[in-house]
């Protein structure tokens, strides 16, 4: 009788160290930073926090280093020969005129605050902000695209078009320029990222930037394997 006591406890500790292994390795494995909780009093409505994350997921907090994959981030890009201080800067600067030819220019119903060569340096919410003043010129213009190299095409569609390739470009410049976002990407392995602020529903594809890393990130994956 005492031996079978012995072999139980013996498996019931056994148990015990492998559980202990495990969760030993979780933060070797992923930063435990990336899913630490922040308590903060003043969190804006907007955002979602590290610790909302289920199993198998990470947000991208822009209070750690997952920030860096933020459009936000100040992480200068080439593409097509122009440099860029941000994927957000990019992405807001479509929404204003390319010259003093373009009919948005032309329109004195609006005023442009900025020009798209300043927006192109722009980060943050700062190049977010002119993107707000981009989009209510839009709505009394009754305009609903923008261009990039005199094209123009929606700004908005359902299903991935011209806006799309373009932000997927983009985002793919940034990791192949920034060291550090690429080696961040790849630090993500295989968990699902999500976004760090809450979203419309039912945004247009380019809009989850969160699902384009994933799959820059299948991309780069596949190329170190080659």
């Amino acid at each position: 009788m005492i031996w079978k006591f012995t072999l139980l406890l013996m498996i019931i500790l056994s148990g015990f160290s492998c559980y202990g292994q495990v969760k030993r390795s979780l933060p070797m494995k992923y930063p435990a930073v990336w899913f630490a909780p922040i308590n903060d009093p003043n969190k804006p409505d907007w955002e979602i926090l590290p610790q909302e994350a289920k199993a198998g997921e990470v947000i991208l907090s822009k209070r750690n280093e997952l920030g860096i994959l933020s459009n936000f981030a100040a992480t200068p890009f080439e593409l097509y020969g122009k440099r860029y201080a941000s994927v957000e800067g990019f992405w807001q600067m479509m929404l204003y005129p390319e010259g003093p030819d373009d009919e948005r220019a032309k329109d004195k119903r609006v005023t442009w605050k900025y020009t798209r060569e300043q927006v192109a340096k722009m980060t943050a919410f700062e190049a977010k902000s002119a993107g707000t003043l981009a989009e209510e010129n839009m709505k009394t213009l009754g305009i609903d695209w923008v261009t990039f190299d005199g094209k123009r095409f929606p700004y908005r569609s359902a299903t991935p078009g011209e806006h799309y390739k373009l932000i997927l470009a983009a985002m793919r410049a940034k990791a192949d320029q920034n060291p550090e976002v690429k080696r961040i990407l790849l630090a993500t392995g295989d968990l699902i990222l999500k976004p760090d602020h809450h979203g419309e529903p039912n945004p247009p594809p380019e809009w989850k930037y969160y699902d384009l890393w994933m799959q820059i990130r299948k991309d780069l994956s596949t190329d170190r394997h080659r």
